[in-house]
C-alpha cells in the first residue's frame, strides 16, 4: 500500500545578491560613515558662506541703497532702486575704468600665458638638477608675501638708489639717470605688468609643466619621426592634449589679474593720473575717499558681474569642447 507524501512547502524567494555588496543589517555602522565626508568639509563651506557669500550679499544690497557717512553711524539706508547703477553707467570715467581693467587683464594674461609655457617647456628639457633648482626657484617667488614683493619692486625702481635705474644707467642709458618710474602713468603701468606677471608665472608654469609630464613621450617619438618641427608638435600634439588644462590656468590667471588690488594700491593707489586704477581700485577710491559706499558696492558688483560672464563663456566653451573630443 502506497503512502501519501505531503508536498513541501515552497521555498520563499529572495531578492538577488549584488556582487560585492553584503547585505546591511540592522545595526550596520555604513548610515553614519556615510555621513562622514560632508561633516569633514562642513567647516570649510561654512566659512565660505560666512567669508564670501555674506560680503557679496551685503554688498549687493548697499548697491540698492543711499549708503553714505551717516547711513553708516546712525543706519537706516534708504532703498532707491537702480539709481546707483544708472549714476555709474552714465560716467564716462565708469567706462573709461572699464577699457584700462580689460587693457590691463589682456596685457597681464597674455605675457603670463606666454612667458610659463616656455618655462614648461623649457622644464620638461633640463636635466635634472637644472630641473629642480630651477622649480626650486619658482616655488621661492611663487611663496614671496604679495606686499613684500611690492616693496622689494619698490626699492628696484627708485629713482635715486634703485637697482633697475643704475642698471640702465651702466649699460649706457643715461636718461634713466634718477628717472622716476612712479611719475609717469605709462612707466607705473609697466612695473605693475611686471610685478603681476613675475608673481604669476611660477603658478602657471609649474601647473602646465604638471601636465606636459603626462603626454606619453611616444607621440612626441612619432610626430618628430613624421619631420614635425618643434611648433608643429607643439601645435599638433601638445595644445591639442592639454587644451583643457591650458583653458583652466587663463581662466584661473584672468580672476588673479583682474580682481588685482594690492599690488596697485600699495605701489600707485591708481595713480599718477588714474593711469593705473582698474575697476578694484576704482571701487575702493569711491568708498574711501568719496565715501560713496553705496556706488563703491556697485562697482564691486559690476567687476563680479563682467568676471563671471567672460568665465562663464570661457568655460562653457571648454566643457563643449571636451565634450566633442570625447
Amino acid at each position: 500500500m502506497a503512502v501519501a507524501q505531503t508536498p513541501a512547502p515552497p521555498r520563499e524567494r529572495r531578492a538577488p545578491r549584488l556582487p560585492g555588496r553584503a547585505p546591511r543589517r540592522p545595526g550596520d555602522p555604513r548610515g553614519p560613515r556615510r555621513l562622514w565626508p560632508y561633516l569633514l568639509i562642513a567647516p570649510a563651506v561654512a566659512g565660505g558662506v560666512l567669508l564670501l557669500l555674506y560680503p557679496m550679499l551685503r554688498a549687493a544690497v548697499i548697491s540698492f541703497q543711499r549708503f553714505r557717512m551717516g547711513e553708516l553711524v546712525r543706519g537706516g539706508a534708504a532703498f532707491i532702486g537702480l539709481d546707483n547703477y544708472r549714476e555709474l553707467l552714465a560716467a564716462e570715467e565708469f567706462w573709461a575704468v572699464v577699457a584700462r581693467t580689460f587693457a590691463w587683464t589682456g596685457i597681464n594674461v597674455v605675457l603670463i600665458m606666454g612667458i610659463s609655457t616656455a618655462v614648461a617647456l623649457m622644464l620638461l628639457r633640463l636635466g635634472r638638477r637644472m630641473r629642480v633648482a630651477l622649480m626650486s626657484v619658482l616655488a621661492l617667488v611663487w611663496a614671496t608675501p604679495v606686499i613684500a614683493a611690492t616693496t622689494i619692486f619698490q626699492w628696484l625702481f627708485q629713482s635715486e638708489l634703485g637697482v633697475v635705474n643704475w642698471a640702465l644707467t651702466s649699460l649706457g642709458f643715461d636718461s634713466f639717470r634718477g628717472y622716476s618710474w612712479f611719475a609717469d602713468g605709462t612707466a607705473m603701468f609697466g612695473v605693475l605688468v611686471v610685478l603681476v606677471v613675475w608673481q604669476s608665472v611660477p603658478f602657471a608654469a609649474l601647473t602646465l609643466y604638471a601636465g606636459l609630464t603626462t603626454i606619453p613621450a611616444e607621440l612626441y617619438e612619432s610626430a618628430r619621426i613624421d619631420g614635425g618641427t618643434g611648433r608643429q608638435v607643439f601645435t599638433k600634439v601638445t595644445f591639442p592634449i592639454l587644451r583643457p588644462l591650458f583653458a583652466l590656468v587663463t581662466s584661473l590667471e584672468i580672476i588673479w589679474v583682474f580682481k588685482c588690488f594690492p599690488q596697485i594700491w600699495v605701489l600707485s593707489q591708481g595713480g599718477p593720473d588714474d593711469a593705473t586704477t582698474t575697476l578694484p581700485v576704482y571701487a575702493f577710491k569711491i568708498a574711501r575717499v568719496l565715501h560713496r559706499y553705496d556706488l563703491g558696492s556697485a562697482v564691486a558688483m559690476l567687476t563680479v558681474v563682467i568676471l563671471a560672464v567672460a568665465l562663464v563663456g570661457n568655460l562653457r566653451r571648454m566643457l563643449r569642447q571636451e565634450g566633442a573630443e570625447s
